[in-house]
């Protein structure tokens, strides 16, 4: 579903990303693992066209998505959410995931996704900007979600979130894919939430995959030791 073919990235002169290349199949959750500054974030950046890309490909199924603006490559099938969340503070909940309605020419929001986040709506008439750490990244993946992906791109989502809310959203994201089988790929340092989600497990070191294992392949020792500082 997500191919990445010898992936180079670099902000002006100073490469950071240097040839990564992995699949995600169909239906497939990878986690990708680093400490901070090892390019979990510019891979995502890249993967989103957000940052532009050196050289390889990026192909969503079929299609070769490495030339395409940000919001092409969302009508091509990629979702995206960022680190940080970035939801609209101002705007009720109803509103912000209206944004990804945008590519489906949908004007509602369909109703499977309060089903998969049932506080959203309860607080659909809430601005963002007052709801907790944990429902404001509820409400960044039912954004996304709207946007009816194939593939969902998760930046750091348990940055900032307290351990029951993590553990939540592990089993809605399991959920995700099991329903509307999706292709997810989350950038975590939490070895835990990704040993609890993932089929695979890749590790990012200096801008280049150093592992590549499948979850019941996983040293967790190993994986570890390239997370501590």
């Amino acid at each position: 579903m997500l191919n990445v073919q010898d992936l180079h990235v670099a902000y002006g002169q100073s490469e950071v990303l240097h040839g990564l290349s992995f699949d995600v199949k169909p239906g497939e959750i990878v986690a990708i693992m680093g400490r901070n500054g090892m390019g979990k974030t510019t891979l995502m950046k890249s993967l989103m066209g957000v940052v532009p890309t050196k050289s390889g490909a990026v192909r969503v199924g079929e299609t070769d998505v490495t030339a395409l603006k940000s919001y092409d490559r969302v009508a091509k099938g990629i979702a995206y959410v960022p680190q940080g969340r970035m939801i609209f503070s101002t705007m009720t909940v109803k509103e912000n995931i209206e944004t990804g309605l945008t590519v489906t020419g949908e004007s509602q929001v369909p109703g499977d996704i309060y089903e998969l986040f049932p506080v959203l709506l309860e607080m659909k008439g809430r601005r963002g900007g007052n709801l907790s750490g944990g429902q404001q990244q509820q409400l960044a993946i039912a954004r996304a979600l709207a946007s009816k992906p194939k593939v969902l791109l998760l930046d750091e989502p348990t940055e900032g979130i307290q351990p029951s809310i993590i553990r939540e959203m592990g089993r809605t994201l399991k959920k995700i894919r099991d329903e509307k089988g999706l292709s997810i790929v989350v950038s975590e340092q939490v070895l835990s939430f990704a040993l609890d989600i993932a089929d695979r497990v890749l590790v990012i070191e200096n801008g280049e995959i150093v592992r590549d294992d499948a979850r019941a392949d996983v040293d967790e020792k190993k994986v570890a030791s390239y997370l501590s500082v």
